[in-house]
C-alpha cells in the first residue's frame, strides 16, 4: 500500500494539539509508520496558531469558546466546535484528501462529521477517551435529558464507526455491549507515558516550601476529580498536627478558581498550592521532588472504569501512590499504590494512607520501583503502538475492500 493512500485526519475537540499527549503520541506513531497525518483541534493558550507543521504532522486549529462547566455551557462549546469541524474537514478533504477520520471524544458527536465523507469511502475510527454518560453522572448526579442524549450519541458513534480504539478493557466491554461491536473491530490502545520524554529529574527542595515532605498531584480540576476531597485530607493531617507536609497540585480546569477559594477559607494556604498550568519542565521537577503522589478522583463508576494517565506518570517517575479503589486504577498501579475503599470518612482514610507512606521510606522506595518497572515492561506507550497500527490496518482494509467492490461493479 503506497503512502499516498494512507491519509489520516484526526479530530479532537477536548484539547489543543500537541498539548493533548495521547493524540500527539498517536499522530507521531502513525507518521513514523508511513501515514500522512493531519490533526484538527481547538486553539488554546499557547497554541493560537491556525496552522502549524510540527515533527511531520500538519496541525490545524479552530476557534473555540471558553470551556463551560454546566450542561448548557457544554452544548454551546461543543456546538461551536462541531461547526468548525465541519468547515475545516471539508476544506482539508478538498485540498489534500483523507481516507480515515479518527474522532477522539469527548464529545461523542464527531461521527456526524465522518458521516459526510462515508459516501466517498472514508472510514471512521472512534478513539474512546471517556465514557460520557458516566462522566455526566459523575458531574451532575442526574439522569435527565442530557444524560439520555449522551447515551444516544455514544450509541450512534459506535454504530457508525468502522473500528473502535478503547483505552482499557473496561471501555472495550462498553464497545462490545452497549456499542454492539464485533470483537475484531475493537482494539485496546492504552494511554501509556513515554519514559524517554516523561522521566525524573533531580529534585528541587524549594518545592517543599520549607516542609519535610511533598505530596504531588497533576491533572484536571473539575467536579469528578476530587480535589475537594484532597483539601479535606490536607485539613485532616493539619488537625493531626502534621505541619511537615506540603501539597502541590498542578493543572488547570473550570474548578480551579473555587478550589483556590476553598483553600483560603479552610486556612490551608500554608499547606496547599495550586499552580495552574505550568511548563512541563517545572511539572517534572515538582513531581520528581514529591515523596508521595495522589489521585483523589471521586469514587464513582466513571472513575473506576477509566484509566488515568497521571497514575502511570507517577509510576514512571518511581513514586508511590494513594488513590481510591477502582477497577482500572488497580490494574494500572497494582502494588505501587495504596487504595482507599471510599467508605466512611473518605478524607480521613485518604489522609491516613498518605501519612502511612510518608512515615515509611522503605515502603515508598519499594512501591516506586515496582511501579517504574511495570511501566517499562508493560504500560509504556511503546507497548500500545502495535495495537494502534493494527486498528488502522483494520480500518484501511475496509477502505481497500470498498474500493475493490467499486472497481468490480464498474467493470461488470
Amino acid at each position: 500500500m503506497s503512502s499516498v493512500t494512507k491519509r489520516v485526519l484526526i479530530i479532537v475537540e477536548n484539547d489543543a494539539v500537541p498539548f493533548d499527549p495521547r493524540v500527539w503520541k498517536e499522530a507521531l506513531a502513525l507518521h513514523a509508520a508511513g501515514y500522512e497525518v493531519r490533526v484538527l483541534s481547538p486553539k488554546d493558550k499557547g497554541y493560537e496558531r491556525g496552522y502549524e507543521f510540527r515533527d511531520g504532522i500538519h496541525i490545524y486549529r479552530h476557534p473555540i469558546p471558553e470551556a463551560g462547566d454546566s450542561a448548557l455551557g457544554y452544548v454551546w462549546e461543543y456546538g461551536c466546535a462541531l461547526f468548525w469541524e465541519f468547515l475545516y474537514s471539508w476544506w482539508i478533504y478538498l485540498r489534500h484528501g483523507f481516507d480515515v477520520i479518527q474522532g477522539c471524544n469527548p464529545p461523542d458527536d464527531i461521527f456526524l462529521v465522518a458521516l459526510m465523507f462515508r459516501p466517498f469511502g472514508v472510514r471512521f475510527i472512534f478513539d474512546h477517551h471517556d465514557v460520557n454518560p458516566e462522566l455526566y453522572l459523575a458531574k451532575y448526579e442526574r439522569r435527565d435529558f442530557f444524560y439520555r442524549l449522551l447515551g444516544w450519541l455514544e450509541k450512534m458513534t459506535f454504530r457508525f464507526c468502522d473500528v473502535a480504539m478503547s483505552t482499557n478493557e473496561s471501555y472495550k466491554q462498553i464497545a462490545l455491549t452497549r456499542g454492539a461491536m464485533q470483537d475484531e473491530d475493537v482494539f485496546v490502545v492504552r494511554n501509556g507515558p513515554d519514559p524517554e520524554i516523561f522521566k525524573a529529574v533531580p529534585p528541587n527542595p524549594v518545592h517543599r516550601r520549607g516542609k519535610r515532605y511533598l505530596v504531588g498531584y497533576v491533572g484536571n480540576m473539575s467536579t469528578q476529580d476530587g480535589l475537594d476531597i484532597l483539601l479535606d485530607s490536607a485539613l485532616e493531617l493539619k488537625k493531626q498536627g502534621r505541619n511537615d507536609v506540603h501539597f502541590t497540585c498542578v493543572g488547570g480546569g473550570p474548578g480551579l478558581p473555587s478550589l483556590r477559594k476553598m483553600t483560603e477559607e479552610m486556612n490551608l494556604g500554608d499547606m496547599v498550592t495550586f499552580t495552574g498550568r505550568i511548563p512541563d519542565a517545572e511539572l517534572l521537577e515538582i513531581l520528581s521532588t514529591a515523596d508521595v503522589c495522589v489521585n483523589p478522583d471521586r469514587p464513582c463508576t466513571m472513575n473506576s472504569m477509566s484509566t488515568m494517565i497521571k497514575i502511570m506518570e507517577y509510576m514512571t517517575l518511581g513514586k508511590p501512590i494513594v488513590q481510591f479503589e477502582g477497577v482500572e486504577g488497580r490494574f494500572s498501579a497494582q502494588g505501587s499504590s495504596l487504595y482507599s475503599d471510599g467508605d466512611g470518612n473518605i478524607a480521613r482514610d485518604f489522609a491516613d494512607k498518605i501519612a502511612w507512606l510518608l512515615d515509611r521510606p522503605d515502603e515508598r522506595k519499594q512501591m516506586g520501583e515496582l511501579g517504574h518497572r511495570r511501566v517499562e515492561e508493560q504500560l509504556a506507550w511503546e507497548h500500545s503502538v502495535p495495537s494502534l497500527l493494527a486498528a488502522y490496518e483494520r480500518a484501511f482494509s475496509k477502505v481497500r475492500g470498498k474500493r475493490a467492490l467499486q472497481t468490480d461493479v464498474a467493470g461488470s
